[in-house]
């Protein structure tokens, strides 16, 4: 991984931090991406210091906003002409809903349509480091995003709209491996099971409960959970792997993954939302 250059998102804390430290570790050049100067700076020193690798860069972001997200890629194409793989790991939560100051539900703009916007904007860069690869972290979620009521306005559950955000995650995976095809650039998701992390603690709270149960018998700490998905940006177990959901080391069953039509049709509306042409 000498000289590779990875760009991870919502890399202050939790699975995002620990998959940076241990690209660093493998030898390199990291951007880490945080909302947060303070907690991006304490983890940017933590992971140069467990790393040993001085090549560790820092760019604030709000992935939850779309003129946040179009000044990172500004920056970040000022800085460097060339990504070899882009990880769109930031996420949230919220128990209730919430909307940003674009009129945007936050977690579907957090968890999907940010990513959607950053991974669009940088294809350039992708194509110029070609082989490349982008990953999705996401879940098998079988939530099937309401293309009449992406912000929630009409009906809200907050389960049903992280579901819905995680899914459309999955779509936007496969429609855009399809669109990449034999340019030299892979796309795929992860999904790393249970991790130890403090991302469902808006959740209700049987479903806290459940979750806690389940992590402290099966949850892995971010730090296992990034061993599979180092492995993803970096393997050549899957150099040619594009359009699947990969967990662990294994490409697993992927929901949605045959319903083109609502690729195709997710990826539109997220065009438009987003100010994007529909063609790459």
């Amino acid at each position: 991984m000498d000289y590779k250059l990875c760009l991870v998102t919502g890399a202050s804390s939790g699975l995002g931090r620990a998959v940076a430290t241990r690209l660093a570790g493998m030898g390199a050049h990291v951007v880490m991406v945080s909302r947060d100067n303070a907690r991006g700076e304490a983890a940017k020193k933590d992971i140069v210091s467990q790393s040993k690798n001085q090549s560790v860069d820092l760019m604030l972001a709000d992935l939850s906003s779309l003129s946040s997200v179009r000044g990172l890629a500004s920056e970040f194409k000022a800085k460097y002409p060339r990504l070899d793989v882009l990880i769109n790991n930031a996420a949230v939560y919220r128990g209730t809903r919430a909307v940003t100051a674009e009129g945007l539900e936050t977690m579907f703009a957090t968890n999907y349509l940010g990513p959607f916007l950053l991974t669009r904007l940088l294809i350039p860069q992708l194509e110029e480091a070609r082989p490349s690869r982008i990953i999705n972290v996401t879940a098998p979620s079988t939530t099937r995003p309401n293309l009449d009521d992406l912000q929630g306005e009409g009906k809200f559950g907050s389960l049903k709209a992280f579901g819905a955000s995680k899914a459309a995650d999955l779509l936007f995976t496969y429609e855009l491996a399809r669109m990449l095809k034999g340019r030299g650039v892979t796309v795929n998701a992860y999904h790393p099971g249970l991790v130890k992390t403090g991302l469902m603690r808006e959740a209700p709270p049987m479903v806290r409960l459940v979750s806690g149960v389940m992590n402290l018998l099966a949850g892995s700490t971010p730090d296992g959970a990034s061993e599979g998905l180092a492995q993803l940006a970096t393997s050549a177990q899957f150099a040619d792997t594009s359009g699947q959901l990969v967990h662990g080391m294994k490409v697993i069953k992927a929901p949605l993954i045959e319903d083109v039509e609502l690729q195709e049709r997710l990826w539109k509306v997220s065009c438009r939302l987003t100010g994007v042409q529909e063609g790459i």
